[in-house]
């Protein structure tokens, strides 16, 4: 499998993503003008402010007091670090460690031992990289681990032969992603077995480790059951298994989770 070149990479710390300036939206005038003249932004992934960029003449912060945010030296690390690694290829993935796992379940009132024990689930750490594979539906940065990003591209692509179309919803999510989508859903006045009957607890998803999609098809709502009478359904059961892609969560699936005919995850070779 041939090397990925870096201008296409997400570097990923525990609390700070390293994003290439041209794949963000500009939030902000501000943002625009900073945007246009950076190689590489700095981007907190709890809440996804842009906290500096990284510019020809050096780093420019974004935020007020960016020598006190947290994670910014590991940030800064591995950017100063990248030149170095040429192009990056599967060889070069390492798994972050396990970060504030303890605490984003805590905020859940979720007990790890016993949550793991009755779903069956295994905790999921993330990529220290990921590769850019295109953008999902809604037109935002599709970020995959290496292989799976290749391997979605061919299967997509398998599918546009076929006169499928393919649209991925989700990919990659961070830890602090998932805990963002409780909240929101808490909020919203559900409760959290509801929320788990269809999202696994942050540290539990296959989406953290980047090897996991969900896939839509056109005029399709995302993420309903319905999905599974569409033809890209069809077409991925009959496919998705050739080019290394299995359905995690099939009806009567035993970690509890409900049926996902969308999530599709790569099981490396």
């Amino acid at each position: 499998m041939p090397p990925l070149p870096l201008k296409t990479v997400l570097l990923n710390t525990a609390e700070i993503e390293v994003w290439p300036a041209a794949l963000l939206r500009a939030r902000s005038n501000r943002d625009a003008r900073a945007l246009s003249r950076a190689r590489h932004v700095l981007r907190r992934k709890r809440d996804g402010t842009y906290l500096a960029a990284e510019l020809d003449i050096g780093l420019l912060p974004l935020i007020p007091n960016l020598h006190r945010e947290p994670g910014v030296d590991a940030a800064l690390d591995a950017l100063d670090a990248l030149p170095g690694r040429a192009r990056l290829g599967l060889e070069h993935i390492a798994e972050l460690e396990l970060h504030g796992l303890h605490e984003r379940l805590d905020t859940l009132g979720l007990d790890e031992a016993a949550y793991a024990q009755r779903t069956g689930l295994a905790l999921v750490a993330e990529p220290d990289w990921l590769a850019f594979a295109g953008l999902d539906r809604y037109r935002r940065a599709l970020w995959l681990r290496f292989d799976a990003a290749r391997a979605w591209l061919h299967l997509r692509d398998a599918a546009l032969r076929d006169d499928v179309v393919l649209e991925v919803i989700s990919g990659y999510r961070s830890h602090d992603y998932q805990l963002g989508i409780f909240e929101r859903k808490l909020t919203r006045g559900l409760g959290i077995d509801d929320i788990l009957a269809v999202n696994a607890a942050p540290g539990f998803s296959e989406h953290h480790g980047g090897l996991a999609l969900d896939i839509g098809a056109p005029d399709e709502p995302p993420a309903e059951e319905t999905f599974e009478k569409t033809a890209a359904f069809e077409w991925l059961q009959a496919n998705a298994g050739g080019h290394g892609f299995a359905m995690s969560y099939p009806r009567d699936n035993p970690h509890g989770i409900v049926h996902e005919p969308w999530h599709w995850c790569y099981q490396p070779a």
